[in-house]
This record gives structure tokens, sequence and C-alpha cells, in this order.
């Protein structure tokens, strides 16, 4: 039997659409394999019952179908589907790292990438690698079609997941598909911001380069009180918010002694909007751990 930690992930992080991605030291799945003939699945934890276990309907089959490694995948999810954390892809990163090791295949994790983004088209339709990549490979990363750069930073941050369910597919049916030159040019500056900020371990460049005029307005209208919980954390001392993925959970980056008001704030936001929801204290960890 392999044991594995694959940690929860937030992608885009407002101006990096399909691009950047961090790994979250919390909250986190725990995936075990064990070698048998055939691929079999059982799934426990936060959202397990609208989790299939048919291999052919989970993301973890399709990653054993990738590195031909048929075996038993329990998955206690710590990670909600349909979050905005990555929780097809803790699962995803994490069985590809478990069966690599149970199979011994020898793969690095970054020629695991692949193989995980297998299962995440199983959800998405698409093999995106934009949360997988974090959770394997831990930091601040950026991907591209051909690799992934991958970074050490020391962020601290809140992700605020309300009682809302968006669907991967629905949250890209409304990216827009044209934008305004003055909207790119922006976008761009943001993103090289985030990106300094992230090798700086700098909070005030990441929170100003989480700004963005595409997608964050588009999928914020998915997010019921989005510009209360938007108000609230930068109110509090956040130096940035933005929505975490496909949704609903908002992402927040502060500095680590405002890490408690700026969640505290994020949730009563939330209250305020008649709906309830729970924040997770966190910073830029590391990626799926093997026991």
């Amino acid at each position: 039997m392999r044991t594995v930690r694959a940690p929860a992930t937030s992608a885009n992080l407002g101006s990096g659409f399909d691009v950047f991605g961090v790994a979250l030291d919390r909250p986190a799945d725990v995936i075990r394999v064990e070698k048998a003939s055939r691929t079999t699945i059982e799934v426990t934890g936060v959202g397990s019952q609208y989790i299939p276990e048919d291999p052919e309907k989970n993301v973890v089959g399709a990653v054993a179908e990738a590195l031909d490694a048929p075996a038993h995948i329990q998955i206690d999810k710590g990670v909600r589907p349909s979050s905005g954390l990555g929780s097809s892809a803790a699962s995803a990163a994490g069985a590809a790292l478990a069966l690599n090791a149970l199979y011994d295949r020898g793969y690095s994790r970054s020629e695991l990438v692949p193989a995980a983004a297998e299962g995440e088209a199983v959800v998405s339709g698409e093999a995106h690698v934009d949360n997988v990549a974090p959770a394997l490979l831990g930091g601040f990363t950026v991907a591209r079609e051909d690799e992934v750069t991958t970074v050490d930073t020391d962020i601290s941050l809140v992700a605020c997941l309300p009682e809302i369910a968006i669907s991967t597919r629905d949250a890209r049916r409304v990216v827009p598909t044209r934008a305004d030159m003055e909207d790119v040019v922006h976008t761009v500056g943001s993103a090289a911001t985030l990106a300094v900020g992230m090798c700086r371990s700098d909070p005030e460049l990441v929170g100003r380069g989480m700004d963005e005029r595409l997608v964050t307005p588009a999928r914020s209208e998915l997010i019921t009180g989005y510009e209360n919980v938007r108000t609230a954390a930068l109110d509090a001392g956040a130096t940035g918010v933005t929505v975490s993925g496909a949704g609903p959970s908002v992402l927040a980056a502060c500095y680590p002694d405002d890490r408690r008001q700026v969640a505290a704030a994020m949730v009563d936001g939330f209250d305020d909007a008649g709906v309830e929801a729970r924040a997770y204290q966190t910073r830029v960890g590391g990626g799926a751990v093997v026991f």
C-alpha cells in the first residue's frame, strides 16, 4: 500500500487564467492505493456522496489507466468538490504520485503532471494542468503548453468557501471570448506584478497582481455575496482578493498577522449576503507527500 496527502490548490489567481496556480497547506485529500487486477474506487469524506466510484467517471480511474497501474484506490476527501480549490486535482495528483510509487514506475513529479491532467479532463472536459501542477510540485507554478515553472514562496492566504456549488464547466462557459486591448494590457501588467511578488514573497505585489478585468468579473457574478466579501477582506487588511479557480471559493492574499481578521471578515461578508461559509487560514505550501 502507498498513502499520499495531496493539497488543495488555487488556480488563476486573478490575472493568470489557465496559467498560474499555488499549492495550499490546507485542506487536503488522502489517497491510499493497493495493487489489484482491475481498478476499483472507494470515496469517503466531505462531498463524497457526489463523487462517482465508477473508474470511468472518476478522475483517479483515468490516472490509473494513463499509468497502466490498476489498483484499489481509497480517497478520503478533505477538499470539497465544486469548491474552486482543486478538489479533482488533489485526487488526481495524489493518485498519480501514489501509483507511481506503488508500481515503481520511476517517473519524476514533472513527468506525472500530464497523467494527472488526464484525470482533470474527466471533470472539465480538458486536460488542464494549472491545478495538478502545484498539487504535485508545490509552491507557485506557471504552466505553459510544454513546461511548468515552479517558484518556492512564502505568501499567507485565506480561502473562503461558501455553501455554493459551481461546476468547472459552468464557470468556463461565462469566460468572455473577446477582450479590449486596454483590458489585455492591464491583465498582462497584473500577471507580471503577481509573478514578481511570488518570487519576492511580497504580499503587496501579489495582492495587486490579482486584479484583472476579464475573467474575474464574469465569474464573480456566479458567487452570491462576492463584492461584500471582497470589500470586507480588503477593509480587514487583505492586499488582494479574487475568485479561486472556477469558484465559488474566494481567495485573499495578506500579511501573516492579518490572516485571522481577514478570514473572519470574509465569513461575515458571506453571512451578510445570507450565505454560510468557512475560511481556511492557509499559505502557499508544498506538493503532495508520500507516507
